[in-house]
């Protein structure tokens, strides 16, 4: 069981480690639709990005979604496995008894609370960087102030520090609550998806599902998940970018009240398209880098210990 423990983590940070590289040029796209201004609809953000930026526009921020993320992702798959574990051996007296639904669910919305802990500070800055639309130069901040424009951090550490300093804890994890009323369903769609799909595809008689049912599976998941969160990743997204260069929102209801008046229902669907195409490559590799990887150590662990 420890082992197995150990495992689960190591697995979900291999795939998390995948899904980051694969979607966060979208995931880059994402933000400056939900949070910034100017970029009408998707297919114009790509071009005003790539034209402004070039490709590195696409990558800004990606170092500490690469190196954090991966912690995330073996938190969130860790977690969900070893409480799955747990409530089959306390339901059927066997961890390895196939879960019912609702132990699915719970294991699920227990993944999605404990990982926001961890996933707040790192969207935040994620976020912050994303939301800089030009390299940070020493000399524009001397001359300017934090304007539009001119960017304020210098990388992701900067970043996290001046954050810490001029906003506190609260600042850091600015976005939270928005965050938990994204996660906490949004896990339950991601796993419960996966599951049923990767049983749906998977043969009569096979002991694990295929690599391509893994990734069909997880990329459908995945689709569901970021397509249903959207109203509230647009919340966070913006509470998040906010303090940048200005603070408009007092918190989650304010932003929700703000961005209702402001731009009405519409808004809170924005992204949704880029939302569930990246989140289908995104889960693929993150579902495939968690399920071979797994796969690997167990095949390693027997024919260590036979």
């Amino acid at each position: 069981m420890g082992s197995l423990q150990l495992q689960d983590f190591a697995a979900g940070w291999v795939g998390g480690a995948a899904s980051v590289v694969v979607g966060h040029p979208l995931d880059t796209i994402k933000t400056r639709l939900q949070a910034g201004q100017g970029y009408g609809n998707t297919l114009n953000c790509v071009l005003t990005v790539y034209r402004n930026e070039s490709v590195a526009g696409f990558f800004k921020g990606m170092s500490f979604p690469l190196a954090s993320i991966a912690v995330y992702s073996s938190v969130v798959f860790g977690v969900f496995s070893n409480t799955q574990r747990l409530l089959s051996q306390l339901r059927h007296g066997d961890p390895a008894h196939a879960p019912v639904l609702a132990d699915v669910a719970l294991a699920s919305m227990v993944a999605g609370f404990i990982s926001v802990g961890i996933g707040t500070p790192v969207d935040l800055v994620k976020i912050r960087l994303q939301m800089q639309t030009q390299p940070y130069i020493e000399a524009n901040i001397k001359l300017k102030p934090t304007v539009p424009g001119f960017p304020a951090y210098r990388g992701p550490i900067h970043c996290f520090r001046t954050v810490l300093q001029k906003e506190g804890i609260a600042g850091i994890y600015r976005g939270m609550g928005a965050m938990l009323l994204r996660d906490v369903p949004g896990y339950c769609l991601y796993f419960i998806p996966y599951t049923f799909f990767c049983g749906w595809i998977t043969s009569d008689g096979c002991i694990s599902p295929s690599p391509s049912s893994i990734w069909l599976a997880g990329g459908l998941a995945g689709a569901i998940s970021w397509g249903t969160a959207t109203p509230m990743d647009v919340v966070k997204s913006r509470l998040q970018a906010d303090g940048v260069y200005l603070n408009k929102y007092k918190g989650t209801l304010d932003c929700i009240l703000q961005s209702y008046q402001n731009e009405g229902l519409k808004v809170f669907f924005r992204g949704i398209t880029v939302n569930a195409v990246r989140g289908f490559p995104m889960s693929s590799a993150m579902f495939l880098g968690y399920e071979l990887s797994l796969k690997a150590m167990k095949r390693d662990q027997t024919e260590t210990n036979p």
